[in-house]
């Protein structure tokens, strides 16, 4: 059944919906590869697909302009995959379940999916508008750009023509990018020894629940709870009243979302039940009470549970409590040269237990200068190893310095002034986007990022807001006009 058939700009909106119904996680992207070169081929469009996956159709000039710049749209094709811990879906299956409240879309208990379906929606309703005027076109399609940027990294020099591209990437209506945040992966692993439990054992499990989480470089700075760190509070306090064992510590999913939520499966003798009970609710009030303003939906629940085959050692018990509280999370510097803008970040973003008796701590740093973003990673690696962690780093990614004279940032700022009546803010963005990449292949290239609103991106809360998209189609629209 389809439900945004009636929003306005089509058919933009029912690009998006059918989109919604192709399953695309990152990595696994074969279905929305084959959605959109079945797309081209049915409206006699030229397209053509890399080593990797990256797909590249073209549209010709409108009449009269042909010998106008080629101008390339760009989109990632991949979504972060979030659900809330009670819905039942599988992203490789399932179709996503978009609705609309109060002005926004949302989905039904996962991630919606406009980062970036809503840019590969413009682009769709571009290529096959017969009432727009405009040069020739090339509409890039890329890969995985959600966990490794992949599809950016393999682009060869010569699969584009245009100078001038347009990034479809960006989460507010208002703003125009013409910079973004390098980053980096640190992950470390600590290796524990499995030990039987000591007899007469209560066993419980503690959640963190209902945080907003987010997107690790757009909302680092709003103030979010971590659940890692959070859950983590209590663990290291608990440890110093009670024999507490640990035998499971899961907090968040991807490297580029804060963590939403968090569970530990934690161990004592069973004369220490009830005050281990009264200690987590008088820490669930407290939380409750830090977090009233910005985390109104935060929860800690607790239960007893089966115990456990096993607890980890002692001191990796001690090493990692102390390893998640001293590990940074959050902004480490705001910009000197945008005023504004967080320069400098850091995202605890998952705690897992493995099957190989480890524990794996992912980490991701940002920065829109590389050598603060390599002395992000080092700050984080000093930490882990400090705790006996093993480390190791992505190979990571670069930043795109501003150009404050780009022509094409004019042409969107003027075009956006003329269609809504005031200037837009022109910036940098302190999350990663392909441009960067980009550059490092086709370093002629002038560039420009706009969207419409999306909030809660990376996490089941996202939603796009209805009335800025009919602006974003306009600007786009305007844009390509004027690109002469």
């Amino acid at each position: 059944m389809k439900r945004l058939h009636y929003l306005s700009p089509q058919p933009l909106w029912n690009y998006f919906e059918e989109i919604c119904q192709v399953p695309r996680p990152s990595k696994k992207e074969e279905k929305i590869i084959r959605f959109l070169l079945d797309f081209a081929e049915k409206n006699g469009l030229r397209a053509s697909q890399d080593e990797i996956g990256n797909i590249l159709i073209k549209k010709a000039a409108t009449s009269g302009r042909e010998n106008d710049p080629v101008v390339i749209l760009q989109s990632h094709v991949d979504m972060v995959c979030e659900k809330n811990s009670e819905t039942q879906h599988n992203f490789e299956t399932d179709a996503i379940k978009p609705f609309i409240d109060n002005g926004w879309v949302r989905a039904e208990g996962t991630t919606l999916g406009s980062d970036d379906g809503i840019g590969i929606a413009a682009q769709m309703a571009i290529l096959t508008a017969t009432d727009l005027s405009h040069g020739p076109i090339e509409c890039l399609f890329t890969v995985d750009e959600e966990t490794g940027l992949s599809g950016a990294f393999a682009l060869q020099p010569g699969f584009l023509s245009g100078q001038i591209l347009l990034n479809l990437d960006s989460e507010d209506e208002g703003e125009l990018f013409i910079g973004c945040a390098g980053g980096i992966d640190t992950i470390g692993t600590l290796n524990f020894t499995p030990e039987v439990l000591p007899a007469g054992s209560f066993a419980a499990k503690l959640e963190v629940k209902g945080l907003q989480g987010g997107h690790s470089g757009d909302d680092i700075n709003k103030n979010r709870g971590n659940a890692n760190k959070i859950l983590n509070r209590f663990l290291i306090a608990a440890a110093k009243l009670f024999d507490l064992r640990i035998a499971g510590f899961n907090g968040g999913n991807l490297r580029n979302a804060i963590s939403r939520e968090a569970f530990a499966l934690v161990v004592v003798p069973h004369s220490q039940k009830e005050n281990l009970i009264v200690e987590w609710n008088v820490f669930a009030s407290e939380m409750e009470f830090e977090f009233e303003r910005s985390e109104p939906k935060l929860s800690l629940h607790h239960k007893s549970v089966e115990l456990p085959e096993f607890v980890i050692d002692s001191d990796t018990k001690s090493r990692l409590l102390k390893l998640i509280a001293a590990c940074p999370h959050g902004v480490l510097e705001m910009s000197s040269r945008m005023i504004g803008m967080v320069e400098t970040s850091t995202n605890l973003a998952s705690v897992k237990f493995t099957g190989n008796n480890e524990i794996v701590l992912t980490t991701s740093q940002r920065s829109e200068i590389d050598s603060r973003k390599y002395m992000a990673a080092e700050m984080v690696e000093s930490v882990m190893q400090l705790a006996g962690a093993s480390v190791v780093h992505s190979d990571g990614y670069p930043g795109w310095t501003p150009n404050p004279d780009s022509a094409v940032a004019k042409i969107a700022a003027d075009s956006y002034k003329k269609l809504f009546g005031n200037d837009p803010l022109v910036k940098s963005i302190h999350a990663g986007l392909e441009c960067g990449l980009f550059l490092e292949k086709y370093p002629e290239l002038d560039m420009v990022s706009f969207g419409p609103t999306i909030r809660g991106a990376h996490s089941p809360d996202e939603r796009i807001n209805i009335g800025t998209v009919d602006k974003f189609w306009k600007l786009l629209v305007d844009v390509l006009e004027n690109i002469r």
